[in-house]
C-alpha cells in the first residue's frame, strides 16, 4: 500500500514538473526626487544589459532617511546632500564601505516658460522681491528638504533671506516645487538645474553662484538591511560609462 502511494506521488511530481523558481524581487532604490529622470533611464539600460530589475521610491532625502530608520526595506539610498547620508550612517542604516559620492548639481532660479523672460541677474541684493510682486517663490521646506536648505543658504548669503522668507512656498520635494512653477502657481522657484532641464514648461532665469551655498553633492550607498544581492551590482552600474552618459545628458556633473 505504501509502495503504491510513493509511486503515485512520484508520478504526480513528474507530471507537475519542477517547481518554478521564485522570481527575485527588484532592487528597491530610495532616491532623491531630483534623480528621477536620470535614474529611470539608467534602470532601463541596466535591465536591458544585465537583466536585473529596479523599482524606485522618489521623495525628499529627509523623508527617505526617516523611512529607513523606521525599517523600510530599501536596498539602496541616494541622497541629494551629504547631511542626510551622514545622518543615516550615524544610525547604522547604510553600509559605509559601499558609500560613494557620484554627482554634483547646480541651484537655479526658474519661472514659468509662458511668461515674458525676467531680466534678473543673481547677485548680492538682486531685485528678487520686486520681481516677485504678489507672487510666491516655490522650493523645498527649508527645515529639512535639501533644495530648500540650499535655497535658504543662498538667499542668506546674498542678503535676501529675511525679505523673501514670508514669500516662500515650502513643499515636500524639489519636483513638487518644479510643478508649482510649471503650472504658474508660483511666480518663481528655486530648484536644481537638472529638474529645470527635465520640465519644458519652466525657464531658467539664472544660476546661483557656487559660493553662495555648499556644493550640491549626491552620496549613494547600499542600505544596512539590503535584501537583494543585486543592490551592489546596480550601485556599480551607476558609475559605468553608459550611466555617466545619461547623467551628463540630464545636466549632472559626475564627480567620480
Amino acid at each position: 500500500m505504501f509502495r503504491c502511494l510513493f509511486v503515485t506521488l512520484g508520478l504526480m511530481a513528474l507530471a507537475m514538473g519542477p517547481a518554478p523558481a521564485q522570481e527575485a524581487r527588484p532592487v528597491l532604490v530610495f532616491a532623491a526626487a531630483s534623480l528621477q529622470t536620470a535614474f529611470n533611464a539608467i534602470a532601463a539600460a541596466w535591465q536591458k544589459e544585465k537583466g536585473g530589475k529596479v523599482t524606485f521610491s522618489y521623495a525628499a532625502s529627509s523623508a527617505l532617511a526617516r523611512q529607513l530608520e523606521q525599517g523600510a526595506p530599501a536596498d539602496l539610498f541616494a541622497s541629494a546632500d551629504l547631511d542626510w547620508m551622514d545622518w543615516a550612517q550615524q544610525r547604522n542604516l547604510i553600509r559605509p564601505e559601499t558609500r560613494r559620492t557620484l554627482l554634483e548639481n547646480t541651484l537655479v532660479l526658474i519661472e514659468p516658460a509662458d511668461r515674458p523672460p525676467t531680466p534678473l541677474k543673481i547677485g548680492p541684493g538682486f531685485a528678487l522681491a520686486e520681481a516677485l510682486g504678489d507672487g510666491r517663490l516655490a522650493t523645498g521646506q527649508v527645515q529639512s528638504v535639501p533644495v530648500g536648505r540650499y535655497a535658504q543658504q543662498a538667499l542668506t548669503h546674498l542678503g535676501l533671506w529675511e525679505t523673501i522668507r514670508p514669500r516662500i512656498a515650502g513643499v515636500e520635494n524639489v519636483r513638487t516645487a518644479l510643478a508649482l512653477v510649471a503650472r504658474g502657481e508660483a511666480r518663481f522657484g528655486i530648484v536644481y538645474a537638472t529638474d529645470a532641464k527635465a520640465e519644458p514648461r519652466v525657464r531658467v532665469v539664472d544660476a546661483f553662484p557656487a559660493g553662495s551655498h555648499p556644493p550640491i553633492l549626491y552620496p549613494l550607498a547600499v542600505t544596512a538591511n539590503a535584501g537583494n544581492a543585486q543592490a551592489q551590482s546596480f550601485l556599480d552600474y551607476l558609475s559605468s560609462p553608459a550611466a555617466i552618459r545619461i547623467f551628463e545628458a540630464e545636466g549632472f556633473r559626475v564627480t567620480r
